[in-house]
C-alpha cells in the first residue's frame, strides 16, 4: 500500500509538473502586443497571437503619417477596423480599408447604420457596436473588445454622388475601446474625448495597462486635464499622447503633458514618439 500511495504522489506529482510546462509553453507561445502609431489617432495593434487591428484610420491626407505609410497598403494584412466616431479625421480612409482586406469595419451603432444605408459599405462589414457591448471578433481565447464612453460629437459628413454635395448625416454617439490582448494586456484607446467624471469608473472597471489619451486640446483634453485623468482617475501603468500637433488648433504638447502629469512613484510612463514609432509590450 505505501508503495502505491508513493507512486500515486510521484504520478499526480508528474502531472502537476507537465501542465506547468504546457501553461508555460502555451504562454512563450504568444508574441508582444505590438502598438504603431500614425498620427493623429490613427494606431495599428498586432496581437500577441499576429491579428492586426486598426483604430481611427486617417492616412493617406495626414499631414502627420509618414509618407511610407500613406498608401493604405503598408499597413500589410488587416483583421479588422475600429473607428471611434465619424468625424473625417477618425472614419475617412476606414471604409476604403475594409473593403480593400474584407476586413469589419466596427464602430458606434449609428455611425454603421449610416455607412450601410448610404451604400458606403455593405452591411457585413459594418457591424453595429454599442457602448458597453463586448466583441470577440477572432472567437474564444481572443482579443475582447469593449465600447465605452466618450465626451464628444460625431457626425458622418457624406458626399452625395448625385449632386457632388456634402451632406452632414448621423454618426451615433462617440465611443473609447477597451482592448484586452489574448494574454491580458489591456489598451483603452479614447478616441476624441472631453474629461468626464466615469474615466475613473471605466478605470476601475478594466485597469487598462496602456491608455492612447488626447492631449491637443480645442476639441479633445488639453495637456493638463489629460495629466489629470491619467494620474487621478484611470492609473495605467503607460500612457501614450495622441492627437495632438495636427492643426494650428491642436496646440497641446507632450511636454506639457509630462510637465503637468509629473513623476511621482505610481504615475504611469508617458510613451512619446514620432508618428511611425512602435512600441512593444
Amino acid at each position: 500500500m505505501k508503495i502505491s500511495a508513493l507512486r500515486g504522489t510521484l504520478l499526480s506529482g508528474l502531472l502537476v509538473l507537465l501542465g506547468l510546462f504546457s501553461s508555460a509553453t502555451s504562454a512563450q507561445t504568444l508574441g508582444k502586443t505590438e502598438v504603431l502609431w500614425l498620427g493623429q489617432a490613427t494606431t495599428r495593434i498586432t496581437t500577441p497571437t499576429g491579428k492586426v487591428i486598426v483604430i481611427d484610420p486617417w492616412l493617406t491626407s495626414n499631414p502627420k503619417t509618414p509618407a511610407s505609410f500613406k498608401p493604405l497598403e503598408s499597413l500589410g494584412k488587416v483583421d479588422l477596423i475600429l473607428v471611434t466616431h465619424g468625424h473625417f479625421d477618425h472614419f475617412a480612409d476606414a471604409p476604403a480599408l475594409a473593403l480593400m482586406h474584407k476586413a469589419p469595419m466596427y464602430g458606434p451603432a449609428g455611425m454603421n447604420q449610416t455607412v450601410a444605408a448610404l451604400g458606403i459599405l455593405p452591411a457585413e462589414l459594418a457591424p453595429r457596436f454599442g457602448k458597453g457591448g463586448t466583441i470577440m471578433p477572432f472567437g474564444p481565447g481572443g482579443v475582447k473588445i469593449t465600447a465605452v464612453r466618450a465626451e464628444h460629437s460625431s457626425e458622418l459628413v457624406w458626399k452625395n454622388p448625385a449632386t457632388n454635395k456634402d451632406e452632414v448625416h448621423v454618426g451615433g454617439e462617440p465611443v473609447g475601446f477597451i482592448l484586452e490582448m489574448e494574454n491580458g494586456f489591456k489598451i483603452w484607446h479614447m478616441g476624441d474625448t472631453g474629461v468626464f467624471g466615469d474615466m475613473r469608473l471605466i478605470g476601475d472597471m478594466y485597469r487598462p495597462d496602456l491608455v492612447l489619451i488626447p492631449i491637443g486640446g480645442h476639441f479633445v483634453m488639453n495637456p493638463k486635464d489629460a495629466a489629470m485623468a491619467v494620474r487621478d482617475m484611470i492609473k495605467p501603468k503607460f500612457a501614450l499622447p495622441i492627437h495632438y500637433g495636427t492643426t494650428p488648433v491642436l496646440r497641446g504638447t507632450p511636454a506639457e503633458f509630462q510637465s503637468a502629469l509629473g513623476n511621482g512613484p505610481s504615475t504611469a510612463r508617458m510613451l512619446v514618439g514620432e508618428p511611425g514609432q512602435k512600441f512593444e509590450f
